[in-house]
């Protein structure tokens, strides 16, 4: 099979830190600096961005987690694909064409005349380097455990511009999967973490002034064309209130991320689908959550009616499964579990004289800042969890410590937990979900199901109605036969804007915030 797609210029709508890295760093920000505008001007055109938290880390091959990817991605390091947020189309960026040569091998043609910020050339030989830091085992990487998780691939450089990828079995989609693959440059640590990214994007990482604020500079031998902002600061505020208020007191001029009671003003607020869905993980291998009776009750316990337009906004939608109905592979059979405190108690008490110990204690762990209200919703839960005889105690953690526990490996020693997290797939297909989250290897995983594996390895390597009806069925077993999770809801975001810029929160921003997306006024 043969599929050939030509695109034009991409869319405009614990760490051991690297001293190699961090030196470049240095270099490519005097470069960018000597060929930005004067002090006046550049004040005129930066932007001031508050986010809910602070990166724990800038390394490339994490920008998929939402707080380090709001800020590098494909603004300081970039991808060879991009996907369009408005219709999941899969556009240009780092490469310009791309073609299936066979069912396992697949061929990009790269953008020619390409820098990096510390002046390596992009090239294929680049990328390859690139591709195999991120599926070096040695470096912690969403980007490999949740996009390229069970999959082996071999880059090779055909020529300074054709990149040759062999996968181990059918990657139909690697094309889509590119578009989550960060190209950071060849001086890059190979065998470990950085915190001085170095891409080929319109921006260079300035500085990072832990706990107090990151800027980034534009980049004046950037590929495409230049940006009107010239530099942005990216600060942190963990209460949403203060956030707003910071963009209406002109301190600030884009608000992320706001909770739905502090989006007041329609003329800054603007809501938008953020792809992110949110749940609670059982651990199921640690008893009382090994009883799947014990998982049923958990989740009849919560009255989601009721979270949803107090707490969260009125437009979150009750969620069934992992992923946004907009998913390749959404199960739209699926039903949201009723509230049901009555049956809670009741599958409990069978539970219980089956000599299940229900009345262990069970943590639930959140994470502060993790989407507006957070807290609250953790709060909400314990108390309905608690009403129908769990005993539960609530621990809420920054996102450094929270990361220790959604990643393997996981402690030997630790208790009954319920992880509070959200999961974002904008990416059009199921696989950058099921696999990182519910196969035996999945770095997020805490199932060891050979049925459920088997379903997902087909899955993988399926296309158009096969592929679907497999990642349905997936998600069946999921969260009818196994109950991994409280699902909660589809999220929606609010995004206040400040006067002094054009800009539209879109399905993407919760995950990457694109500094040449914005304008001013």
């Amino acid at each position: 099979m043969m599929d050939s797609t030509e695109a034009g210029a991409p869319r405009r709508d614990g760490v051991a830190w690297a001293t190699s890295a961090s030196t470049l760093a240095a270099g490519a920000l005097a470069v960018a600096m000597a060929f930005t505008t004067g002090p006046a001007a550049a004040a005129d055109r930066t932007v001031t961005i508050v986010l809910s938290e602070e990166p724990d880390i800038l390394e490339p091959c994490q920008s998929s987690r939402s707080n380090i990817g709001r800020v590098i991605k494909q603004n300081v390091v970039e991808t060879l694909t991009e996907i369009d947020p408005r219709d999941g189309q899969i556009t240009a960026r780092l490469a310009t064409a791309w073609r299936q040569v066979d069912p396992t091998t697949w061929q990009f043609t790269l953008r020619d005349g390409v820098k990096f910020h510390d002046g390596a050339v992009f090239n294929a030989a680049a990328a390859v380097t690139s591709i195999n830091r991120t599926m070096n085992e040695q470096i912690e990487c969403e980007i490999r455990t949740k996009f390229f998780g069970g999959l082996k691939v071999t880059p090779r450089a055909v020529n300074d511009t054709t990149l040759e990828v062999v996968t181990d079995k059918p990657a139909p989609i690697l094309p889509t999967m590119m578009g989550t693959m960060a190209i950071a440059s060849p001086n890059s640590p190979p065998d470990k973490s950085t915190n001085a990214p170095i891409g080929t994007g319109p921006y260079v990482l300035a500085k990072w002034d832990v706990g107090q604020e990151i800027v980034l500079a534009r980049f004046a031998d950037y590929w495409g064309p230049e940006p009107a902002v010239e530099r942005a600061r990216y600060v942190w505020r963990t209460e949403s209130a203060v956030r707003a208020a910071m963009i209406k007191a002109g301190e600030a001029d884009i608000a992320a991320n706001i909770a739905v009671q502090d989006a007041t003003d329609p003329s800054m607020d603007f809501s938008y689908p953020n792809s992110e869905t949110s749940r609670m993980r059982i651990d199921v291998t640690r008893p009382p959550l090994g009883d799947k009776r014990v998982r049923m009750a958990l989740n009849y316990a919560i009255d989601r009616d009721a979270i949803r337009g107090s707490i969260f906004s009125a437009d979150v939608i009750a969620a069934t499964q992992l992923v946004v109905p907009s998913i390749n592979g959404h199960n739209p059979a699926l039903e949201v579990w009723p509230y049901d405190p009555d049956k809670a108690r009741k599958l409990l008490d069978e539970a219980r004289a089956d000599g299940v110990p229900v009345d262990d204690e069970i943590m639930m762990i959140g994470r502060i800042g993790i989407y507006p209200n957070a807290t609250e919703v953790m709060e909400a839960m314990h108390a309905m969890l608690q009403s129908v005889g769990f005993n539960v105690k609530l621990k809420m953690l920054e996102v450094a410590e929270w990361v220790n526990v959604l990643t393997k490996p996981y402690a030997d020693d630790r208790p009954p937990v319920l992880l509070q997290s959200q999961h974002d797939n904008n990416n059009g297909d199921a696989v950058f979900t099921v696999y990182n989250k519910y196969h035996s290897d999945g770095a997020n995983s805490t199932l060891s199901d050979a049925r459920l594996d088997k379903i997902i390895v087909d899955a993988e390597k399926s296309v158009g109605d096969e592929r679907r009806k497999l990642w349905q069925e997936a998600f069946r077993i999921i969260n009818e036969d196994i109950v991994a999770d409280v699902p909660m809801f589809h999220m929606v975001g609010y995004t206040r804007v400040g006067p002094k810029v054009n800009f539209r929160p879109n399905i993407s921003t919760n995950s990457e915030l694109l500094l040449e997306d914005i304008s001013f006024k």
